[in-house]
């Protein structure tokens, strides 16, 4: 657990300048109590996200709890305590038994800081990644036109990856930002071929490890890493070993080409290719490559360079009868397979591939402890710095601020893998309805590949349709047909009445729709010989559509006449609306009374169909991390107020209105300024614990007791868990597509 900002980019006159290089970090947050048997001390987490205070007394008894309040009446009489403070991000305090002495951080960082010659030991044993590159040209592009399409098809990139993932990443320095989520179907259910990469989910951090902010945080946060072999730990003095700090795990070529060409790293590249139409042939592959890392390794390699350029990378030429096993599967293995072998802490590894497109695909790379390598050919310097901000984006839903600490944690959760792949790349990850093995994953792979060999010449890569929906593209589930037959039914197409009719072709058309997501495979099999059950027997309808809640969308998020229409029609049949973030007109909060017999209404004269009566109030308001629009007005008229722990749709990153579209209306309610983008943080600022949850649960109380809270997040059980200790009076998990 290393001291606020302090990772690898600290290489300095300390232990853990030398340590870092030793072992991985932790980032907590925690407070942890440690001891001996001669000594006993505590120790903050590096960015102080849990309370800790100490306290010393005359008759030298030590102290150490997370509030005042939890020593009851101990510390009454003020007068005997001599010392007290309150552990900072990092710090640590120590009793020394046996001396009968207590240090502070200052005097432990010093004593440790002088005991032996931390500066002498790093400076023999640590390069920077400069120092091999100095004077060197950074290159030009190396591969002519056709041959890049070719490549980019044959690795299964598409036209959608090409246009408008990559060039704006080229052009802007940031990945595309979209809306509406993900609707295509799960990589293992789609017919599409799709990247390894994309059979993993993310998993996040809610409640007691909660998410950071990567802006708010950016100080503390480190891409660093080091190259090359660890240290013994056990054995403290000059190292006999060498490692190369790096600025960013994204690498140009001229990096790479120094990295291969030093002798100290005794550097090693193996390709990633295996034969086509051959049986087996890539897992036969897979085990040879990992035969062979494992001898090279034995033989002194301290870095280890995969490569699939064998199989058409820039230098080398396309060929039809190899290949390349996915980089991800590769690096896996080899991870693991050093693992049990007991070498895995005597060499790096670094990946040069082409298969690649976003951060998230590079970052499923370094989570299972590899470094990739990109040669961009254009752009360079946006595209790198596009992909080292997505991994600091996605270490942060994790809560972790340093690379070395994220780095080989498997922080994923596999959907359609079996365990032949599981087993032998991703030990030890989640993989819970499992899925494709080796055989199955070397056809897809086969299937992208012979695209890069067409019969006639390329000018053009395949829309798969992966983002935006297109004709016999990827399948989505709100497409224009949906869309049309919804319209149609309700009246909203132009010039016609609500046809109800319609809306039986609106429900076939999803029963007829391709199975996308795991539940759409669940049938409903009634039990044989069973008597059906009388409907007398069953809840009257107003009972059941009692217990109807809608997710909580802000207004900016969907329109006020949207909004406002959806509160209304769940107050008339007795359910909840939810307000999402971002408060609510006080307008709403009243019952309607002017209401025409033509349904028309001067308080809301853009509606139709209104009636005396109606109420246009959210039941379920929504407390967020950015507090927009919270009140005290707005949380008294609320049934439930919601604390939402976790963004369903996007988790660990929080929320963002653009600019555009806070009108003068919505900076009203969200008490800003027209134009202004509006951006809820990652985290809840004053939850970083399960006692922080339960405090604001008691706050909230205090402005309206009759209201039940309820908290909201992704549905991971162990987030679940954490916040049902602190008592709300409901749980719910949702996600992109519904709970």
């Amino acid at each position: 657990m290393g001291r606020q900002g302090e990772g690898a980019r600290r290489v300095g006159p300390h232990a853990g300048g030398r340590q870092g290089g030793l072992q991985e970090g932790w980032d907590g947050p925690a407070l942890l109590v440690f001891s001996d048997g001669k000594k006993i001390g505590a120790r903050l987490d590096r960015n102080g996200l849990r309370p800790a205070r100490f306290w010393r007394t005359a008759d030298d008894t030590i102290y150490v709890a997370s509030e005042v309040g939890v020593l009851g009446d101990v510390l009454t009489n003020a007068g005997n305590i001599v010392a007290k403070g309150r552990l900072g991000p990092g710090q640590m305090v120590c009793a020394d038994l046996e001396a009968g002495s207590f240090s502070e951080n200052a005097d432990i960082s010093r004593d440790v800081a002088t005991r032996r010659p931390y500066k002498q030991w790093v400076a023999a044993s640590v390069r920077r990644l400069e120092q091999l590159c100095a004077g060197k040209y950074p290159g030009e592009p190396a591969m002519e036109g056709a041959k890049m399409l070719r490549l980019q098809a044959a690795i299964g990139m598409g036209a959608e990856d090409a246009q408008m993932v990559v060039e704006s990443m080229a052009q802007s320095g940031v990945e595309p930002t979209y809306c509406m989520g993900d609707d295509i179907p799960l990589a293992v259910l789609s017919d599409k071929p799709h990247m390894l990469a994309d059979y993993f989910k993310q998993r996040f951090a809610q409640v007691t490890n909660p998410p950071i902010d990567p802006l708010r945080e950016g100080l503390v946060m480190s891409l660093e890493m080091r190259l090359g072999a660890r240290g013994n730990l056990l054995q403290p003095g000059e190292s006999t070993y060498t490692q190369v700090l790096l600025k960013s795990p994204i690498l140009l070529e001229s990096q790479l080409e120094a990295i291969q060409s030093d002798k100290l790293l005794a550097t090693k590249t193996f390709g990633l290719s295996f034969a086509v139409g051959q049986i087996g042939a890539m897992e036969h592959a897979l085990q040879k490559l990992c035969h062979d890392v494992e001898a090279a390794v034995r033989a002194g390699c301290q870095c280890v360079v995969l490569s699939d350029r064998a199989a058409g990378g820039a230098a080398a030429a396309l060929e039809a009868t190899k290949a390349p096993i996915p980089s991800l599967l590769a690096t896996g293995a080899v991870h693991h397979h050093l693992i049990r072998a007991g070498l895995r802490s005597d060499t790096s590894v670094v990946v040069d591939t082409a298969q690649w497109r976003t951060s998230s695909r590079t970052q499923s790379l370094i989570k299972t402890g590899k470094v990739p390598d990109v040669s961009v050919e254009a752009a360079q310097a946006n595209l790198k710095k596009s992909l080292e901000k997505g991994i600091l984006k996605i270490m942060s839903k994790m809560g972790i601020s340093l690379l070395s600490c994220y780095h080989g944690a498997q922080i994923f959760e596999a959907y359609g893998l079996g365990r032949s792949i599981v087993d032998v790349a991703f030990t030890g990850s989640v993989s819970r309805i499992g899925g494709l093995d080796m055989g199955d994953l070397q056809r897809e792979v086969e299937s992208a590949w012979v695209k890069g060999f067409p019969q006639q010449a390329m000018t053009k890569l395949d829309d798969y349709g992966f983002i935006q929906s297109r004709n016999k593209g990827e399948y989505h589930a709100n497409n224009q047909a949906m869309a049309k037959l919804l319209h149609k039914s309700i009246g909203l197409s132009s010039g016609s009445a609500a046809d109800p009719s319609s809306y039986d072709a609106y429900q076939q058309h999803f029963k007829e729709a391709p199975v996308h997501v795991l539940r759409d495979c669940l049938e409903l099999v009634p039990e044989q010989g069973k008597r059906p059950i009388s409907l007398d027997e069953v809840e009257p309808a107003a009972s059941i559509m009692a217990r109807f809640c809608t997710g909580g969308m802000s207004l900016g998020a969907i329109s006020r006449e949207t909004h406002e229409t959806i509160a209304i029609a769940m107050n008339r049949i007795g359910g909840k609306s939810n307000s999402g973030e971002g408060g609510e007109d006080p307008i709403r909060w009243t019952t309607l009374e002017d209401a025409t017999e033509d349904g028309k209404s001067a308080t809301f004269p853009y509606l139709r169909g209104l009636e005396n009566g109606d109420t246009a109030t959210s039941k379920i308001k929504q407390v967020a991390s950015g507090r927009f629009g919270v009140t005290p007005e707005f949380l008294v008229n609320a049934d439930q107020l919601e604390i939402k722990v976790a963004q369903g749709a996007k988790p660990g990153e929080g929320g963002q209105l653009p600019g555009k579209k806070v009108s003068p209306y919505i900076a009203t309610l969200r008490r800003s300024k027209p134009g202004v983008p509006l951006i809820s943080p990652p985290p809840h600022h004053d939850i970083y614990s399960i006692e922080d949850l339960a405090q604001l649960i008691y706050d909230l109380h205090q402005i309206n007791p009759q209201a039940k809270v309820r908290g909201s997040g992704r549905p991971r059980l162990e987030g679940r868990e954490e916040a049902a200790a602190c008592r709300p009076h409901r749980l719910s998990g949702g996600c992109a597509r519904g709970p």
